[in-house]
């Protein structure tokens, strides 16, 4: 192939031209925000424009706290909290939340009745893995506080009813190195002095929020084709001998795990690759050895079949025909 194909949409998306504009009209404006003169007071105009623009294309009437991506919004949102997490969260979760952890099933949904009731619970919308959606509407009715990460899904769907939302720019076709922290009432945080009204600190990224807003702004449309298109390759990876995972489970267009038994994902990525498609693992290197994903063993697969499967991932770029020659790929790989 001479065109490679990018499906790895998950881990971050091509920035929208709006979003490129945007940033552009931003490192224009390079005044501090936070300065008092006249400069720094127009920054800081713009900044909190943006900042209203964010909310206002999230249906949100909370506080937003602006932040360098969702790492950053998630550890604010835990930090000195005994929080729990579901087994299946993100990494960036399980290093900062507490000790205990809610078991997933096999389909990869948290257990409801083994939620800690009035305790702060950290749970992905949609898993970055499998893509799998928790049922946040009835966690939350368990929870003392929901702190909901939104980072594969904000921007595509409806936020969840919840007390704090994370929010990622760069998996929506917003600029990498911002995000945001969406709050319904601060008493839930705690201050730590600096920018953001106290709860982070470092100079506002006004081109960031700029192209934030922008991103979000953009047409979503493209969502809806998303479901078609993974329906699509779900179709041809089961006629084909594959398996996908969480498969009856309710999950994001935009995310989809296969398995092929028999073959490792590091086989199968290298073998993609060379084809011309970038797409990732359910499993991850880590110090040049493959180590099993936390994800898939928490919903009981064992360390083989978890071996051998990836993920592929949709955005506002994919097109049917791209999944269509991902699909020839993989059946000649199978």
């Amino acid at each position: 192939m001479t065109t490679r194909i990018y499906l790895d949409h998950a881990a971050t998306t091509p920035m929208r031209p709006e979003a490129i504009a945007a940033m552009a009209e931003g490192m224009a404006r390079w005044a501090n925000p936070s300065s008092p003169h006249a400069e720094g007071r127009a920054a800081r105009r713009v900044l909190e424009d943006a900042r209203a623009r964010i909310a206002a294309a999230l249906d949100w009437d909370g506080e937003v706290i602006l932040t360098s991506g969702a790492s950053e919004a998630l550890s604010i949102a835990l930090r000195g909290r005994d929080a729990a997490a579901a087994s299946v969260e993100h990494d960036a979760v399980l290093r900062i939340a507490g000790e205990q952890r809610v078991p997933v099933g096999a389909d990869g949904l948290i257990d409801l009745a083994a939620l800690p009731p009035a305790r702060r619970v950290a749970v992905q919308s949609a898993n970055s893995e499998t893509g799998v959606m928790q049922p946040l509407a009835a966690v939350a009715a368990c929870a003392g506080v929901l702190v909901a990460d939104c980072s594969q899904s904000a921007g595509k769907l409806p936020l969840p009813s919840a007390d704090l939302i994370v929010v990622s720019a760069h998996k929506l076709g917003g600029p990498p190195g911002i995000g945001a922290l969406l709050v319904r009432d601060l008493a839930l945080l705690t201050p730590t002095g600096g920018q953001e009204q106290g709860y982070r600190g470092g100079t506002e990224n006004l081109p960031g929020a700029l192209g934030f807003a922008a991103a979000l702004e953009a047409p979503r449309d493209w969502f809806e084709a998303a479901a078609l298109l993974r329906a699509r390759l779900d179709a041809a990876i089961r006629a084909g001998g594959g398996e996908v995972v969480a498969d009856a489970s309710p999950r994001i267009a935009t995310i989809a795990a296969y398995r092929l038994p028999g073959r490792s994902a590091a086989a199968q990525l290298m073998r993609l690759d060379s084809a011309g498609f970038a797409v990732s693992a359910g499993s991850a290197c880590s110090s040049g050895t493959l180590k099993t994903s936390h994800v898939l063993s928490a919903m009981g697969m064992d360390t083989k079949a978890a071996s051998e499967v990836i993920r592929v991932s949709f955005g506002w770029t994919t097109t049917a025909e791209e999944v269509d020659a991902f699909a020839a790929a993989w059946r000649a790989m199978a």
